[in-house]
């Protein structure tokens, strides 16, 4: 399991990228891969936070390699005031069953956890 977290300062949105943000989420959830994702806004900073779940590095490279997604990154500076992206390996993902998670149903992870505990 992997996640690619990409953390931006907002900038001004138009409809250009709201056309491009639909596009490239539309693909990226049908990868055979695609796990999920989540969203964080820090009220301090100001900075949002997606965190998305692939259940291999094949999946996410797909999206990374889109031409929507390329020319999202292309035209970046348009839209947003800054960004990171991080790619991690998930190697372990539990909890109480209280809140909803992409990776609660995930047997990859599932396993880990059970190793573990």
């Amino acid at each position: 399991m992997y996640t690619a977290t990409f953390t931006f300062a907002k900038g001004e949105y138009d409809a250009e990228f709201h056309a491009l943000d639909q596009a490239i989420a539309e693909f990226a959830k049908a990868i055979p891969g695609y796990a999920g994702e989540e969203a964080w806004e820090n009220a301090e900073t100001g900075l949002i936070s997606t965190v998305y779940y692939w259940e291999t590095l094949e999946a996410l490279q797909q999206l990374i390699a889109h031409p929507k997604h390329l020319i999202a990154k292309q035209q970046q500076a348009k839209w947003i005031n800054g960004y990171q992206i991080v790619i991690g390996q998930v190697l372990r993902s539990y909890g109480d069953g209280g809140i909803p998670h992409p990776l609660a149903a995930s047997p990859q992870t599932a396993a880990a956890a059970d190793r573990s505990a």
